[in-house]
């Protein structure tokens, strides 16, 4: 039997699938990856990238980080793939109870998902730091140094950096999601992001699959593991 063959098998046999997915789910709408040979991490800047997107340099170079926020984080052409698409339907088809992603593009929503947990926050949400008011990403890309609200004050993207601890709420949305489900997916991603990666911990479920082109740790304990492309993979899939 294929590979495909028994990850359809899976999921036809769940009724309560949980998807946990990272940035290689993107990669394939265009977006880049951080830690993969092409990715940013990788990249020569003036300044390490990891240390771009913390609160420390967001606070005392807030232009340089705006400059490198929009060349490098914010992809709005982006459309949604295979992935995001297949997650979608298994979703409406009452299979998929929730995506748990660290990815912040919200492609999972573009293609249609509603329950969706983003760990690392959203570009498409951004909240003046003094009064609230909510501004869209396009005003962000738009702008040009550091974006201000009417009231003066500093409007910060929505997106979890480094040093900053990610939402209560959405934490305990994830881990209930994910303790109750019977088959977690884990997609395009190397879990080495923590606390995120450490979710996966909670799971106690029939089925546990990983779909990734390179090995991860969690592959031992897994049914199923699948070194391919997520898109690729989900494209195969009858929903």
């Amino acid at each position: 039997m294929s590979l495909i063959s028994q990850l359809q098998n899976i999921i036809d046999d769940s009724s309560n699938i949980v998807f946990f997915g990272g940035a290689g789910v993107s990669t394939e709408s265009g977006i880049p990856d951080f830690r993969s040979q092409d990715g940013l991490y990788n990249q020569k800047y003036k300044y390490p990238p990891e240390r771009i997107v913390s609160h420390t340099f967001f606070v005392h170079r807030t232009e340089e980080f705006f400059e490198f926020y929009r060349d490098r984080m914010l992809y709005l052409d982006a459309k949604p793939n295979a992935a995001h698409i297949c997650l979608a339907r298994l979703e409406e088809a009452g299979k998929l109870k929730a995506v748990v992603t660290q990815n912040i593009d919200g492609l999972h929503q573009a293609a249609g998902s509603k329950k969706v947990y983003e760990l690392h926050g959203s570009v498409h949400r951004n909240y003046c730091m003094h009064c609230g008011k909510s501004y869209p990403v396009e005003y962000i890309k738009n702008s040009t140094g550091v974006p201000h609200c009417e009231c003066g004050a500093v409007i910060k993207p929505d997106v979890v950096l480094y040093e900053e601890s990610l939402n209560a709420d959405t934490i305990n949305g994830a881990l209930s999601a994910i303790s109750a489900a019977d088959c977690l997916i884990i997609g395009g991603t190397s879990l080495a992001v923590y606390p995120a990666a450490g979710f996966i911990d909670c799971f106690r479920g029939r089925h546990l699959v990983v779909i990734n082109k390179t090995p991860i740790s969690v592959d031992a304990k897994a049914e199923l593991v699948i070194n391919d492309g997520i898109a690729k993979v989900f494209s195969q899939l009858s929903i």
